[in-house]
């Protein structure tokens, strides 16, 4: 027989609760309004209540979890997306924060789904300990990295959509548009279909069309470059000026020291150690054994966009650093195959980029 969750009531004390009491709170959060619970010590509910999701509503939220007892510990759901502001009042109020993710599928099918039940499964997991995660700090000059390399990922990824347009639509050009065109190289290509001038009375034909599609692939491409540049030249000194020791890593680039920081957050002590962050970053390798087999397989999980940086990092070390080539050859040796070596590398790298990210921002 299926259990059905009953709703819960809008608000109720536990038995022996007063104000000194501690309690701890769990937050569902959405775009528009955040649903709170506030549970005692015991795991009893309290009372849950919506909140709009403003800078009234956080400070009406905060009063009143502290009208039930002292508040201890608070588990919100979504801190880097819809709960970031939330985050940033209660950081900001002195109360303690833990990141909490959904509920599991599970729980979901046997307990329910509703914002009430999210908050409350959230304050459960803050009471319990299962939720340990420490929100990013979202208040300093990392923040500020992070928005600058939305727009420039943005850009990148258009202008890679535009260049692919640009060569399909080449293939299926008409002669002599084609012949004209083909033999190319890319620089080349993208300033001569720029300078293109079709005749717009004759719009109607498949060349002049072509042409004139082309032609705004290729400028806007070199709009999108010109994007890029800009938003390079300011994210350049930001990355430096925030952690020049890890720009000046063997290796790390701009692009791949931005995306590390922007993982580790302006709050990079919230990674309790270097396993952590290989955890977070995805280069850990998890435990795969049974019985009399003992192995490890890869771990496809963590920040992809970090693990893709720490890869890139390997990559040149590989080409350029005599350490990592005696390494390689080493490991070869001993019979790994390329791809296990890539693997331990990463962990390898995940290690000094750790300390690199958490020791004092010297050059």
């Amino acid at each position: 027989m299926t259990t059905i969750a009953e709703p819960l009531p809008a608000a109720h004390a536990a038995v022996g609760s007063t104000g000194s009491d501690p309690v701890f709170g769990g937050v569902d959060t959405h775009a528009d309004t955040h649903t709170a619970a506030v549970i005692d010590a015991a795991g009893r509910m309290l009372a849950h209540q919506q909140f709009p999701a403003t800078p009234a509503g956080y400070g009406q939220l905060a009063d009143w979890l502290a009208d039930h007892g002292q508040v201890q510990r608070v588990g919100v759901e979504g801190t880097g997306v819809y709960g970031a502001g939330l985050a940033r009042h209660l950081a900001a109020a002195g109360i303690e924060l833990v990141e909490v993710d959904r509920p599991d599928r599970k729980i979901r099918r046997f307990a329910g789904k509703s914002d009430p039940i999210d908050a409350e499964a959230a304050a459960r997991a803050a009471l319990a300990g299962r939720a340990t995660g420490t929100p990013k700090a979202r208040t300093g000059p990392v923040e500020a990295v992070r928005a600058l390399r939305v727009a420039r990922r943005s850009a990148v990824g258009a202008r890679a959509e535009a260049q692919t347009q640009l060569k399909a639509l080449l293939i299926t050009a008409p002669e002599p548009l084609r012949g004209q065109l083909r033999g190319l190289g890319l620089r080349q290509l993208l300033t001569t279909c720029a300078a293109l001038r079709p005749d717009h009375s004759r719009i109607d034909q498949p060349e002049q069309a072509t042409k004139t599609a082309l032609r705004t692939l290729a400028r806007r491409h070199a709009q999108l470059t010109a994007e890029i540049d800009d938003l390079d030249a300011q994210l350049t000194p930001l990355v430096q000026q925030i952690n020049p020791a890890l720009t000046g890593a063997n290796g790390v680039g701009t692009d791949v020291a931005g995306q590390l920081l922007v993982t580790a957050g302006d709050n990079p002590d919230r990674l309790r150690s270097e396993a952590a962050f290989a955890a977070l970053c995805g280069v850990s390798p998890i435990p795969a054994s049974s019985g009399r087999t003992h192995r490890h397989r890869l771990n496809r999980g963590g920040d992809r966009q970090a693990n893709a940086a720490i890869y890139r990092v390997v990559l040149c070390r590989m080409r350029w650093d005599p350490r990592t080539r005696a390494y390689v050859q080493r490991r070869t040796a001993e019979g790994l195959s390329k791809k296990d070596i890539i693997r331990c590398l990463k962990r390898l790298m995940a290690r000094e980029l750790y300390y690199l990210l958490t020791s004092p921002k010297t050059s």
